[in-house]
């Protein structure tokens, strides 16, 4: 069984892998997003250009999704030679859901010069296993595989895999599935208990300064409330190899 299924070339229906942490009746962004990135992938192919690869990937969540069947759209803002800019819509009844925009970008040889100062985490085997169902509920965390090294409230790393393919029958790239975990990363540290407070997040930015690898995704994720309402969830992603790229995620805070 996978997150979803595809109807037809722009229509994706949810299974009931994705039901949501804060509600098991509406979906957990956190597939969706996957699923955006792997329907700009498929329209970039599409157009022979897969000369390019996703750098960066910035949603904006507009609202909640049922679990339901969903359209989707993509066209080119920016067209370019070596640079692209994208929007993808997921729509469901007529509204917009989630807008994406994601830079696709022209690879080039720097292996000469790669490097980082992003400290590395804990690997995958030096990491307790952990089971995110100890804090949330719903069909989605239900099928992560979890490690975690908690530090304190709102702050861990982690690791994270699912053995469920993102769309059932049809190719999705590492880097779609890396993104469809992501969204997770605010509920694997949380700062308070969701039962006395909700923190759902509104967007996601994710950049990427080298291609992930490998099932399991590597998190160092540090989650901050503001005074006001406003909080931010910031991890830094990483695979077997190191780190790959950062992601950041505003939230509404509310007791």
């Amino acid at each position: 069984m996978a997150y979803f299924e595809r109807v037809d070339d722009s229509t994706y229906r949810a299974t009931e892998h994705v039901s949501g942490a804060w509600k098991v009746t509406e979906q957990h962004i956190a597939p969706a997003l996957g699923l955006l990135a792997h329907v700009v992938e498929s329209d970039r192919d599409g157009r022979g250009r897969d000369d390019l690869v996703i750098g960066r990937v910035s949603y904006d969540i507009l609202g909640v999704l049922p679990i339901d069947t969903m359209q989707t759209s993509v066209r080119v803002l920016r067209p370019g030679r070596t640079i692209e800019l994208v929007e993808a819509r997921l729509r469901h009844d007529d509204r917009d859901a989630v807008i994406l925009r994601a830079w696709l970008m022209r690879p080039q040889d720097t292996r000469a010069l790669a490097g980082t100062s992003f400290p590395r985490i804990p690997s995958l085997d030096d990491t307790p296993e952990w089971n995110p169902s100890s804090v949330w509920g719903g069909g989605f965390i239900a099928s992560l595989q979890g490690r975690r090294t908690q530090v304190e409230p709102g702050r861990a790393t982690f690791w994270l895999r699912t053995p469920l393919p993102l769309v059932g029958d049809q190719k999705v790239s590492s880097l779609a599935r890396v993104i469809g975990l992501l969204d997770a990363a605010n509920g694997m540290t949380v700062r308070v208990d969701p039962s006395t407070a909700v923190f759902p997040n509104l967007d996601l930015t994710a950049h990427f300064f080298d291609k992930p690898r490998g099932e399991w995704v590597g998190f160092d994720t540090t989650v901050s409330f503001g005074a006001a309402g406003i909080g931010l969830t910031s991890s830094v992603i990483h695979d077997a190899d190191g780190p790959v790229g950062t992601v950041n995620q505003i939230l509404t805070v509310r007791p």
